[in-house]
């Protein structure tokens, strides 16, 4: 989300550096240039940087990352980066190590990076082809991506049962065909992403008047949309708090959302250990669409912290060795 999710955002370039810097000084009191010069972190088992986005289930997966690393050997510590606009350029220097990911998202964002934004899409439903072609975007940036699994978050899009109701909406092409004028709430990267303002605009006819940058599925956004504010909201299929705020999810009937299989991606150079696969692979092998969603409640609805969240998951599913 994703995932989402899995998600990402429009930043720019100019604010990047100051944001990025200014978030992983305030987090970890180094410079950027010393986490970047850092040298040999995954084979010498030093401290490894695991990045995520600014939603709960990245912030989750991250944590999960975390302490089956610790358990490996490794010191871990996470640092949480609103958009893939601030993370992956970390990624690729080093300043990160690991995040979790969403392969057509991912692949999508370096087709655009490298190629424009008009070039002709490289993610699909079909994962293997996906992933084939994210490698190939992804190595070129000394990024490595590890095997994705059966679990899947996709964007998705929610408005009130009540203005689905009076509108008789129950598919994305409904409110296209319904001619309403819509706010959407979403992160600053809607403006341009294809699977956001642009492609519903484009295939879906909808008449997207603003963006209200609250974030993806974040209780701020759904809380805008519940109170009428704005009418659609940008979330995803793993979103475990939709009646609470009286959501529905619309259909993405001509299905502009490609499946987004999670998977790891890491700087080859410094976590491009085998042993860090090995050891996250563990997790890939176990971790469903039905997890995702059931982490996401925990946190989303229980109000549990992610770390507590993650500890008891990869407890549960003997994922540890001590």
């Amino acid at each position: 989300m994703s995932s989402t999710s899995r998600a990402a955002r429009t930043a720019l370039v100019a604010g990047t550096v100051i944001a990025l810097a200014a978030g992983l000084a305030a987090c970890s009191g180094e410079s950027l240039e010393d986490k970047g010069g850092s040298k040999g972190k995954g084979g010498a088992k030093g401290e490894i940087v695991i990045g995520s986005a600014g939603f709960t289930e990245s912030k989750l997966l991250a944590e999960i990352y975390s302490k089956i690393l610790d358990d490996a050997g490794y010191e871990t510590r996470v640092q949480t980066l609103s958009n893939r606009e601030l993370y992956e350029p970390a990624l690729e220097k080093g300043q990160i190590d690991i995040v979790p990911e969403y392969a057509s998202t991912l692949a999508e964002f370096l087709n655009a990076k490298a190629n424009g934004s008009k070039a002709k899409p490289v993610a699909s439903s079909d994962i293997d082809k996906t992933v084939t072609a994210l490698k190939k975007l992804a190595a070129p940036r000394g990024l490595k991506v590890l095997p994705a699994g059966a679990a899947t978050d996709q964007n998705a899009f929610a408005v009130t049962k009540e203005f689905a109701a009076e509108h008789k909406l129950k598919t994305l092409s409904d409110l296209g065909a319904s001619g309403q004028k819509i706010k959407l709430a979403s992160g600053e990267e809607c403006e341009t992403r294809v699977f956001c303002k642009p492609g519903l605009e484009k295939t879906y006819g909808i008449d997207i008047t603003a963006l209200d940058p609250k974030g993806v599925g974040t209780p701020q956004s759904k809380q805008a949309v519940k109170d009428g504010s704005d009418q659609l909201v940008l979330t995803t299929t793993t979103d475990a708090t939709l009646d609470n705020f009286g959501l529905v999810l619309l259909k993405d009937d001509k299905k502009l959302q490609n499946a987004d299989n999670v998977l790891p991606v890491v700087n080859a150079k410094s976590a491009g250990d085998k042993k860090i696969e090995t050891a996250l692979g563990k997790l890939t092998r176990v971790l469903t669409t039905g997890d995702l969603i059931n982490l996401n409640r925990k946190v989303d609805a229980e109000r549990l912290k992610p770390t507590d969240v993650a500890q008891a998951y990869v407890v549960s599913k003997g994922l540890l060795k001590k």
